[in-house]
């Protein structure tokens, strides 16, 4: 495993645990009292659909763990596995942890971990594109 493939392992798998971890949370305690959620609830509830969806972190915890952990954790396995389409797989992953990200950009105050989870976004899309122009096949 080269030096990219391994950063992107990491990246794989800290932002899907934490993803892990972000679901089990909201899950865990839907007020987010317990982990200091609950401020961000009103930003949420602005939002359409919010009797429904946001009356409190149930729905978000769900879509957090489909959107990031899961996705990010079966990618880790391919990039693990080598299969062919970890290198777009893990592209896929990166733009979609940016959308989320940017999506909160819109709904929430800007705040120092959303920027920084879009860097993380970033930083493996950028890595996946490299592993994905290295396997490409050379024309002579």
């Amino acid at each position: 495993m080269n030096r990219t493939e391994k950063w992107l392992v990491f990246w794989t798998l800290f932002i899907g645990v934490g993803a892990l971890w972000g679901t089990f949370m909201m899950l865990h305690d839907p007020s987010g009292k317990t982990f200091g959620l609950a401020v961000v609830l009103p930003f949420l509830q602005t939002l359409p659909f919010a009797d429904f969806f946001f009356n409190d972190f149930r729905w978000s915890g769900l879509a957090l763990l489909i959107v990031n952990g899961i996705p990010q954790l079966m990618t880790a396995f391919l990039l693990f596995s080598r299969h062919r389409f970890a290198p777009i797989a893990a592209l896929i992953c990166g733009l979609l942890l940016m959308l989320w990200i940017g999506a909160q950009f819109i709904i929430f105050p800007l705040n120092i971990l959303s920027s920084i989870y879009f860097i993380f976004g970033a930083t493996e899309f950028i890595l996946a594109w490299r592993l994905l122009v290295r396997q490409m096949p050379k024309n002579k």
